[in-house]
């Protein structure tokens, strides 16, 4: 593991004006990019967990339960399993199978489709999928709202949750707009629970199914992910001595593991290798390659937008 230099490190950004014009250069220049995509690109799509989306369609669960985000209720140890995926569904749906508000990711598929790219992503909402990018240059690599797994796990195998959790939304009193859009009908006090048939269970062993989310030792890594995992470090070996960007967007320290630090050492380890890292609220980069970095702190929608004009 590489000790990187911070004694002189880049913890304030470079100035807007002079940072958009650097990074569109650099974008030019290089013959692939790599991009890790962390919840902040999402968060400028229009996911956000918390405010007024959050009571638009959690209200009646914060009343009975006071937790005042998505994220706490999906931790809550509801009273029943009916329960539980009364609010999951409308979650997952929301959070998966509704587009994103804004066009951000379509914005960085304009950005990237003449490129040779492919792109590592914490993110678990499909976005990225939804928005035309091809499935085999992505690495989705904490699951997907999309997939229900055995919660022991028995057996390593995903399963495909669209239509039960459709079924669910629809059992609630919602309907789904010929759009996507989530609609609770005027006058209508939607369920807090679910048919106790509509709960999913492992069709193997019988237990209860759950997310396919990285939280704990129980997440399964399918064949799927292990195929993603493969093209990635495939991708990577390709361009190991290339002219390659390596562009983080949105990415936080909850696991700089994944991407942060990974992408600071292959940089570091290229000479002809950048990195750019563009965040709302941290964007900076070691000495190591302080010559080669770029950090931008600012609207992420801003940017792609600026980008893909």
């Amino acid at each position: 593991m590489i000790h990187f230099n911070f004694s002189n490190s880049k913890h304030h950004a470079e100035a807007p004006e002079r940072a958009f014009g650097r990074l569109k250069q650099v974008l030019l220049q290089k013959d692939a990019v790599v991009v890790g995509a962390g919840a902040g690109l999402s968060s400028a799509a229009g996911f956000t967990y918390s405010g007024e989306r959050f009571h638009k369609y959690f209200s009646d669960f914060a009343e009975i339960y006071r937790f005042q985000d998505m994220y706490a209720g999906g931790f809550y140890p509801y009273r029943s399993l009916e329960e539980k995926w009364a609010y999951w569904s409308r979650y997952v749906y929301i959070n998966r199978y509704a587009s994103a508000p804004k066009p951000i990711y379509a914005n960085l598929l304009q950005i990237l489709k003449k490129k040779e790219y492919f792109v590592l992503t914490t993110n678990v909402d499909h976005q990225f999928q939804r928005a035309g990018f091809a499935k085999q240059r992505i690495f989705y690599t904490q699951g997907d709202y999309g997939l229900f797994q055995c919660s022991r796990p028995c057996h390593a195998q995903t399963y495909d949750n669209e239509e039960i959790i459709r079924q669910m939304i629809e059992a609630q009193g919602f309907v789904i707009a010929e759009n996507g859009s989530l609609i609770l009908p005027e006058g209508v006090i939607p369920e807090m629970k679910v048919p106790s048939a509509l709960v999913p269970r492992c069709p193997r062993c019988g237990s209860p199914m759950s997310m396919n989310l990285r939280a704990d030792d129980t997440f399964v890594e399918d064949q799927g992910w292990h195929k993603a995992a493969q093209r990635y470090q495939a991708f990577i070996g390709k361009h190991k001595n290339a002219e390659i960007l390596f562009w983080e967007i949105g990415v936080g320290w909850n696991t700089p593991g994944i991407i942060k630090y990974p992408f600071w050492e292959m940089t570091q380890h290229n000479t002809r290798a950048f990195y750019a890292c563009v965040n709302l609220h941290d964007a900076q980069a070691p000495e190591d390659i302080g010559g080669r970095s770029l950090c931008l702190k600012g609207d992420i929608a801003e940017v792609l937008r600026y980008l893909a004009e």
